[in-house]
């Protein structure tokens, strides 16, 4: 693929950040939204973390009557057998991929590499960081699901087997529905993966308490 690389809002908590965490905003969003949750998490001052909130390219998404806005991939269908454009799916992987390469040249080894993601950039965090060749620190999926389900499993890549993975999801998520979050959780559990499931009495959004704990599992495997 040779698309132009993303462009993103880069946080850096501390000079000389010797972790990075890139963060995948959903669609219709742009980096700047999450960039603001930063100083909410709680980090330790000790830890130096370059947060990366990558754009997603504009593109008409198929569901929304072919508006063009900043998508990871298209949205075909209200089914969720079927919706994910995987095509989008894959492309979105390696710009992402792209961006893990610029931290490691940047000096930051793939285990201090956290990829996060809320709802379809949360797909793409779980679709990136199961397959990516090197063990990653970890990975942070929010209000979202495993994408092509039947193929996650054979398609890991052998490093991380073991990534520690942060899920939470709303219990009222209208756009993609709590037992769709819990189904993916309980494939990853029997994939072998250790998942860190949190669930709120939410929308399809974020609260503090599941920002606060996002932070804390940032601290320990970034530690």
């Amino acid at each position: 693929m040779n698309a132009p690389p993303l462009s993103a809002v880069v946080v850096d908590t501390a000079p000389a950040p010797h972790a990075s965490v890139i963060w995948m905003h959903g669609l219709g969003d742009t980096g700047h939204g999450w960039s603001q949750v930063v100083p909410e998490l709680g980090l330790p001052p000790t830890l130096a973390v370059r947060f990366v909130f990558p754009h997603a390219p504009s593109m008409p998404v198929t569901l929304n009557q072919g508006y063009v806005m900043p998508a990871w991939y298209d949205v075909r269908a209200a089914d969720f057998q079927s919706r994910a454009d995987l095509a989008g799916v894959r492309a979105s992987r390696e710009r992402i991929e792209a961006l893990v390469a610029a931290e490691r040249a940047r000096g930051v080894p793939a285990s201090r590499i956290v990829l996060a993601g809320f709802s379809q950039g949360g797909v793409i965090a779980l679709y990136t960081g199961l397959r990516h060749a090197e063990r990653l620190a970890g990975i942070v999926a929010l209000s979202t699901y495993v994408v092509d389900p039947a193929t996650f499993a054979a398609e890991a890549s052998v490093a991380n087997r073991d990534v520690p993975i942060f899920m939470a999801h709303g219990r009222r998520d209208p756009v993609l529905p709590f037992a769709l979050g819990e189904a993916s959780r309980r494939a990853l559990e029997a994939g072998g993966w250790r998942v860190e499931w949190h669930a709120h009495d939410m929308e399809h959004s974020a609260v503090i308490e599941e920002i606060r704990a996002v932070g804390g599992f940032l601290a320990r495997v970034l530690a």
